[in-house]
């Protein structure tokens, strides 16, 4: 197969975009992945854009049709992408199969999502309903905020199951609040959290589903946001005056979905999750010991934990622990999360995949800031998961030589 490297990434600040459109997004996104390229949107052969609430939350499809409407942009292959909280991860894989087909020599991927209103304000239930979509439609019944819901009952089962605490869980928050601190694009960047202040129920923080053990500091944030990344063939690297040497790669990557439906999948040990890391590991010749650094999806605190385990840092119950003894701090055994994660982060659904594979090829590159760089990282992965642990995509980095 081809080699395929990151040409250029960029973000947003991640939290309130205010009035700025779903438009102005692409054109921003564009235009600042290709500065850090040092390119022109006439160099990209094409492009895939995820966002996950477009219909529901602004009635507006055809997103492809907006980014052509950029300079440079018009009559190229373009597509939206839909793949719940992993749209922006299958994003990037269908541009590398793309150039893998030799569908040209490089391509954008591109992520939003416009989740408050034009004052910095979200309306929870909307965004809760349009969310509650990708769901099993026979789990909505009885559940107003249904993600939530179902991660507070796999949160419950987790911890019945392995008989962890509430405590070893919050430290998935504490730690990612304390990277966020030192994260410029963060959400959450402004705010302090301490282990006494998860545990606590006051203020802000409260149990989310009665009877069962979320908490509003178990939860990601609801965010405006956008990240492109701009993937290139050694030939596409060529076009744009850039050296191999100097960008990172992606050598493994791998997608697998989980039935939908309740009753067929095991949220503990989801199958399409460790098919999707495994598969990545394979292609990259990689063992999970051999990965310094990832960024996972902590939807939830629990989804952190899962995570830990099904990157096979540790085996399936000893995920919470692995937060709790530091190990997945900047200077821990295997680092995760040294951008904030999307509970401190933030989590503007669309961008969330490809602004974990940003982060993961900053990290590497040493441009991340100097408290959150994780020493001599050379290899990094991501883990970005859709709906209730059904959709998984992950991918493999390695630093330039």
């Amino acid at each position: 197969m081809k080699a395929i490297y990151i040409a250029g990434y960029f973000q947003s600040p991640f939290g309130k975009l205010m009035s700025m459109t779903q438009e102005q997004m692409l054109a921003a996104a564009t235009a600042g992945v290709c500065a850090e390229a040092r390119a022109d949107p006439s160099a990209i052969d094409s492009a895939s854009i995820a966002s996950a609430c477009s219909f529901s939350l602004h009635q507006q499809g055809l997103l492809s049709g907006l980014l052509a409407g950029v300079p440079g942009m018009e009559a190229k292959p373009i597509e939206s992408v839909e793949n719940a909280c992993a749209s922006g991860g299958q994003a990037i894989l269908n541009c590398i199969v793309r150039l893998q087909a030799g569908m040209g020599e490089t391509a954008l991927a591109v992520g939003l999502e416009k989740m408050r209103d034009n004052l910095g304000k979200a309306d929870g239930k909307r965004v809760g309903e349009a969310l509650g979509y990708f769901s099993d439609p026979a789990e909505r019944p009885g559940k107003t905020f249904v993600f939530p819901h179902i991660f507070a009952e796999i949160m419950q089962t987790y911890m019945q199951r392995w008989n962890v605490s509430e405590r070893e869980l919050a430290s998935v928050a504490v730690t990612e609040y304390k990277n966020a601190r030192q994260n410029p694009f963060a959400q959450m960047r402004e705010t302090e959290l301490s282990l006494d202040q998860t545990l606590t129920i006051a203020g802000a923080n409260r149990y989310l589903v009665d009877g069962l053990p979320l908490k509003t500091y178990d939860s990601s944030q609801i965010t405006d946001g956008y990240a492109a990344l701009l993937l290139a063939t050694e030939a596409g690297l060529e076009r744009l005056g850039l050296r191999a040497n100097d960008c990172v790669q992606i050598v493994g990557w791998g997608s697998a979905v989980d039935p939908l439906q309740k009753g067929r999948r095991n949220v503990l040990e989801p199958a399409a999750a460790y098919s999707a890391v495994q598969t990545a590991y394979t292609m990259a010749g990689v063992r999970a010991m051999e990965i310094q650094t990832a960024e996972v999806h902590d939807c939830f605190t629990v989804m952190a934990a899962l995570s830990a385990e099904i990157l096979g840092l540790v085996k399936p119950g000893f995920g919470a622990a692995y937060w709790a003894e530091g190990e997945a701090e900047v200077n821990g055994r295997c680092a995760l999360n040294t951008s904030g994660g999307l509970i401190a982060k933030g989590h503007p659904v669309g961008a969330t995949g490809i602004a974990m594979v940003g982060w993961s090829s900053w990290q590497l590159l040493g441009k991340v800031p100097a408290a959150l760089q994780v020493r001599d990282a050379r290899t990094a992965a991501t883990f970005n998961i859709g709906g209730p642990v059904c959709a998984s995509v992950a991918t493999v980095l390695r630093r330039p030589a």
